[in-house]
Formats: C-alpha cells, sequence, structure tokens
C-alpha cells in the first residue's frame, strides 16, 4: 500500500511539473510578442500624443481663420503687426535684435 501511495503522489508531482514546463514553454514561446505588443502601446501612446498637439494645431488655425474672415479688426491688427502698416498721421517704430560681438 505505500508502494502505491508513492507512486500516486510520483505521478502527481510529473504531472504538475509536465503542466508548469508547458506553461514556462508557453511564456518564454509568447515573451518576444508580450514585448512587441508593449512597444507597440507606447508608440501608440506617443503618436496619441501627436494627434492631440495636431488636434490643438488645428483648433487654433481654425480660430484664427475664422477671426480674419469676420473680424476686421483682426485683420487690421494682422496688417499693423505683419506689414507695418499705419494709419494716416501715426508713427511705425521698429526695434531691431541687439546685434552681439
Amino acid at each position: 500500500m505505500n508502494v502505491s501511495l508513492f507512486w500516486d503522489k510520483l505521478s502527481k508531482l510529473i504531472l504538475l511539473l509536465v503542466v508548469a514546463a508547458v506553461g514556462v514553454f508557453a511564456f518564454l514561446r509568447y515573451l518576444p510578442l508580450i514585448r512587441t505588443n508593449q512597444n507597440y502601446r507606447k508608440e501608440l501612446l506617443a503618436l496619441d500624443g501627436r494627434v492631440a498637439e495636431q488636434e490643438r494645431l488645428a483648433r487654433q488655425l481654425r480660430a484664427s481663420m475664422e477671426s480674419v474672415q469676420h473680424d476686421p479688426k483682426a485683420v487690421e491688427r494682422l496688417a499693423r503687426e505683419k506689414l507695418g502698416w499705419a494709419k494716416t498721421n501715426e508713427m511705425v517704430i521698429r526695434f531691431e535684435p541687439a546685434v552681439r560681438r
């Protein structure tokens, strides 16, 4: 009876070791795939950040376009800033950056 109990426990131990070996083999087999998936997730997060930044820029540009199309004062302000235009009897003063020697 002791011998059969020994073989029963040994069989269970061997079965447990085989299942553990298969589990370890499966884990090692899929480890490169898991790492690739992690890299793709990092890349996806970075791309999501870039998309959010581009959407913010698009909203900003859209708002600028709307103001130029519908607000005459915005057009006047842009002409004054970008082209250096002035109204009659106004003086435009331009500041040049300092030259370092």
